[in-house]
């Protein structure tokens, strides 16, 4: 099979577009033909050496995003059968000994993740668990399934199993362009609660307001914490969501008001960040949380969740699998609104 790989960090340069070993399903697993894959930030990082998961090796296969059509099933797979149209859960919690990814489903060690330290999306074909994947409905497609995965399981995770976002409550949500941000509005919204969201451009805040933003700001030019004080009459807001990190702590902090939650899920401005005022933290009883890996049993009523047709797909561009460095220069530069997404 054709894929896109490389063997050492560095910039496009190293990705190679060449003929590797087909999958061979062990007894519970599957074999994906790949349909389309998406792109994650994660996916630059590694390649840049800037940041690798536990586990991670050369030669790697990122995409951790898979949409596709099941062309082999292992000897001992009864409830998945060839033909299938199927969208994969990434993560490897919760895999059975059957099949040749077990044992890597520690959420809070090293947990295994298609696409980040196993082989992913960016090739024809993809080894995946029997277990981690779900039928897609006959009308969608299979570029629209592969904006799913990561994305959504990441904001729903964090707005609510971590953030408990309620009904009625106020909440920002950062990098409104990103496919994390895209999704984060979307479920904030039609959870009951009030979105405002920020992001790096006048464009994106507008297509932000269009998925169902009460409010956004380019928070490039603006005072992130003045202009959500001003919006909730001095209150503060009850919830962050942060997938940029140490560009956004301060203002983010400061936005919340009393027994506000800053929840985190990303670092994508950097790995530092400072709390300028614990007098503030203390006094106002703000609560800091870190959005850890999400569990298996939640992937299932999130993709049914996904499937009712509510929730409005953004796709940005769609690439030939040959095209993967073209299509991380993009993601890298920010001129993107939602996924960028790649066909083998």
């Amino acid at each position: 099979m054709k894929a896109v790989f490389y063997t050492e960090p560095g910039g496009v340069e190293v990705l190679k577009y060449q003929d590797v070993a087909d999958p061979s399903p062990g007894p519970d697993d599957v074999v994906v033909d790949v349909a389309a894959t998406s792109l994650n930030r994660l996916d630059v990082l590694q390649r840049n050496g800037w940041f690798q998961m536990p586990g991670f090796s050369y030669p790697h296969i990122a995409g951790m995003d898979i949409a596709g059509t099941v062309s082999e099933i292992g000897e001992e797979v009864s409830d998945v059968k060839v033909g299938d149209r199927v969208v994969v859960d990434p993560s490897l919690a919760g895999v059975s000994e059957g099949s040749s990814h077990a044992g890597r489903g520690d959420l809070f060690g090293d947990l295994g993740i298609i696409g980040a330290n196993a082989d992913g999306g960016y090739a024809e074909k993809c080894l995946v668990p029997s277990t981690h994947v779900y039928l897609m409905p006959d009308d969608m497609d299979f570029n629209d399934a592969a904006t799913f995965p990561t994305c959504y399981l990441t904001a729903a995770h964090a707005l609510f199993k971590v953030g408990k976002l309620q009904e009625g409550e106020t909440v920002i949500i950062h990098a409104a362009g990103s496919g994390v941000g895209v999704a984060a509005i979307q479920l904030a919204k039609n959870s009951g609660a009030t979105v405002l969201a920020t992001a790096g451009s006048e464009s994106k805040c507008e297509k932000a307001l269009a998925l169902g933003a009460t409010h956004a700001m380019n928070n490039r030019e603006g005072d992130v914490a003045g202009w959500a004080r001003e919006l909730t009459n001095g209150a503060g807001v009850n919830m962050v969501m942060d997938c940029v990190g140490t560009a956004l702590f301060g203002a983010s902090l400061f936005a919340l008001g009393v027994h506000g939650r800053l929840v985190n899920c990303g670092n994508a401005s950097g790995d530092e960040a400072v709390i300028p005022s614990l007098g503030y933290v203390f006094h106002s009883g703000i609560t800091i949380h870190g959005s850890d890996p999400y569990e298996p049993s939640e992937f299932s009523p999130a993709w049914k969740e996904f499937c009712s047709g509510e929730y409005k797909v953004e796709i940005d561009s769609v690439f030939p699998l040959e095209n993967a460095g073209e299509a991380q220069e993009k993601m890298l530069s920010g001129d993107f609104f939602g996924k960028i997404v790649l066909n083998p």
